[in-house]
């Protein structure tokens, strides 16, 4: 599976002139850990998180100490360029999933964005690499099928838990196209053959 498979094309961004303000109020109304950072021709120059724009952004409650003390809080107005991660991960929409998942897995990074050169086309995150392997096994098995009957490979499909068992067929070199076929399909985990 691709990193297009599953990406999401409509990305939030945000430029490295913006206040930390406005990119956590985009962050809060589109319900997302973290969007790329682009310049005016929309090359990606970094990523702003949310724990970029936590960091600082609460003052400490005077009600919790004991004998009052002086609190300050911050007096800059800091941009999104002052928090954002200057030399972001990104991968292409035509990198293997796994090798995306295995970087979201690895790292602290919870969102990566999708490039083609230097203008970002998606985001790609954990949420929605949980979101292909939730998919049900019935709507799995129903687009495997569909695939496999339009390249014209006999085989009974049965899928359980993300995993394709296929029966059939003979040919080692018309398994080789099922078993490939049926793994591109958002939500397959692992295929075997039954015969």
């Amino acid at each position: 599976m691709l990193v297009r498979d599953v990406m999401t094309t409509q990305v939030v961004s945000v430029r490295p002139e913006a206040r930390v303000k406005e990119a956590i109020q985009l962050l809060d109304e589109h319900q997302i850990t973290a969007m790329p950072v682009v310049d005016a021709d929309g090359r990606l120059v970094g990523v702003v998180s949310e724990a970029d724009v936590l960091r600082d952004a609460l003052m400490p409650d005077r009600r919790t100490h004991e004998i009052p003390v002086a609190i300050e809080g911050r007096t800059k107005d800091l941009t999104v360029n002052d928090v954002m991660t200057h030399l972001p991960m990104s991968v292409t929409a035509d990198a293997d999933l796994s090798i995306a998942a295995s970087v979201l897995v690895d790292t602290a990074i919870k969102s990566l964005p999708v490039v083609d050169g230097d203008q970002v086309v998606g985001m790609v995150s954990r949420r929605d690499v949980i979101a292909v392997l939730a998919k049900r096994d019935p709507l799995i098995e129903a687009e495997v099928d569909e695939l496999l009957r339009s390249a014209d490979v006999e085989c009974e499909v049965e899928v359980v838990d993300g995993v394709v068992r296929l029966n059939g067929p003979t040919e080692a070199h018309a398994r080789e196209i099922a078993r490939v076929l049926a793994s591109t399909v958002p939500g397959v985990v692992g295929v075997s053959f039954r015969s």
